[in-house]
């Protein structure tokens, strides 16, 4: 029987911790259950592949979303450039039909037709993080964080 190294421990202790932070950067990058499920693998898979390069200069939760938004900006991306044909039953039997799910649904749905690097800063800022903290994730200014919010507040408001 294979004992687990500290890295292996160390890992699977991180995902447990932050599993609803990945989780969630990919529920915004798709709205059906089994994508969601491929993108939160994936994710794994790339925050794996990076653990042991990971230096503890940053935050582990700044380095978690970075690789979270970096995983399914790119899946999109690759996504888009494919054409598919999706099958439709064109019925919902689980759809909630409450005021509150509606509403939620609404902004989802308004949030994903962003672009992706906006759908990734609306996630961080509805996730609570401060601008410092969304400007570490995504690599631009605290400045820069501020006008793309307020432009991307703007853009939801005439959808």
């Amino acid at each position: 029987m294979a004992t687990k190294t500290t890295s292996e421990t160390d890992f699977e202790r991180i995902v447990r911790e932050h599993k609803s932070t990945i989780y969630t950067v990919c529920y915004m990058f798709s709205n059906d259950q089994d994508e969601v499920n491929d993108l939160f693998q994936e994710t794994l898979i790339n925050l794996w592949r990076g653990f042991n390069k990971f230096e503890g200069r940053a935050n582990i939760r700044t380095w978690i979303y970075r690789v979270s938004l970096n995983t399914c900006i790119s899946i999109h991306r690759k996504k888009k450039r494919m054409k598919t044909l999706p099958l439709s039953m064109d019925i919902n039997l689980f759809e909630d039909r409450d005021e509150d799910t509606r509403q939620i649904d609404l902004l989802r749905h308004r949030i994903s037709r962003l672009q992706p690097f906006d759908r990734a800063i609306v996630l961080l800022w509805l996730e609570n993080l401060s601008y410092d903290d969304i400007a570490a994730i995504t690599g631009i200014s605290v400045k820069n964080v501020s006008v793309k919010l307020v432009r991307i507040r703007e853009q939801l408001k005439k959808m």
